[in-house]
């Protein structure tokens, strides 16, 4: 887990605006700056919380479509990348971000409501904006809540293409989070950090639920082998030779990847036992992101 990461608000509410100026009518722009100013002003809860849900009436939800500038801004922040983000949820996120920062509690008792009585779109916007909120180590709870979420829409908006997680779970609940994502069928690539936070807890976890998922005969994501490949050694050799067999050449594929991020000698010679698969590796024609699927 890393320690705070210091976020610029005003450099962030630009960005927010300047994307959202291409997207809305003047009309549109004007209600949404005089909710601003209201909620910067302190006004009450309630009128926050209209604001907040009324906000898709006058924006629509149709996606930012960011360009390549765009993102690169969006870096001003480490691992925010709001390329899938729509533009109801940036203006959303505008509002939150004008909430009165001075008084933590207060701020705190407002976001803590918005949280308790939001649906499903506005937790989602909610859990995207995360990893701009100041007082970040404050929402933890909050954050493993939306782990904890039976609905997948808001576990994605916490643990794809959020930094928060990465930034701020301990290993613990990061573990947690990644176990989840397999088992539900998340995409473990848009997780950011996954490389970074990979450890070997984690890898004997997933090597647990891949004897599970075997012992039922079922197949379990190739991603998984991503996250296990660091920490092989001698004692997975029959698990990796077992994946090695799989008729689905993306699992194959998944194997001799995991290999190659082995310290291991011997699992150096398992994936040398496979020489075209070891060549497409040696020649990065074989990589986990050209494995995306």
């Amino acid at each position: 887990m890393s320690s705070s990461i210091d976020v610029d608000l005003t450099n962030i509410t630009n960005l927010l605006h300047c994307w959202l100026s291409r997207h809305l009518t003047s009309e549109s722009l004007t209600w949404l700056d005089e909710k601003g100013s209201q909620i910067a002003g302190g006004c009450t809860a309630g009128k926050f919380f209209t604001a907040f849900s009324a906000v898709p009436r006058y924006t629509g939800k149709k996606y930012l479509e960011l360009t390549a500038e765009d993102l690169q801004a969006a870096e001003v922040v480490t691992g925010w990348s709001p390329n899938h983000w729509s533009v109801d949820q940036a203006a959303r996120t505008l509002l939150i971000l004008s909430l009165p920062q001075n008084d933590i509690q207060q701020y705190w008792r407002s976001l803590e409501q918005l949280f308790a009585n939001a649906d499903v779109g506005e937790l989602v916007a909610l859990y995207q904006s995360l990893p701009l909120l100041p007082y970040p180590e404050q929402h933890l709870a909050r954050a493993a809540e939306g782990i904890r979420s039976n609905m997948s829409v808001v576990f994605d908006a916490v643990a794809l293409r959020n930094p928060y997680p990465a930034h701020y779970f301990d290993e613990p609940a990061w573990n947690q989070m990644i176990l989840k994502a397999v088992f539900i069928g998340s995409p473990l690539y848009l997780i950011w950090g996954l490389d970074s936070r990979a450890n070997s807890e984690l890898a004997r976890m997933l090597i647990d639920y891949a004897h599970e998922r075997w012992a039922a005969k079922r197949t379990v994501t190739p991603e998984l082998w991503r996250l296990v490949g660091p920490f092989a050694d001698g004692s997975m050799i029959a698990d990796l030779e077992k994946v090695f067999s799989e008729p689905d050449t993306i699992q194959q594929e998944a194997a001799a990847l995991a290999c190659a991020q082995s310290p291991s000698p011997e699992v150096q010679a398992l994936l040398e036992s496979h020489p075209d698969l070891h060549t497409l590796i040696q020649e990065e024609r074989l990589t986990w992101e050209s494995l995306r699927i």
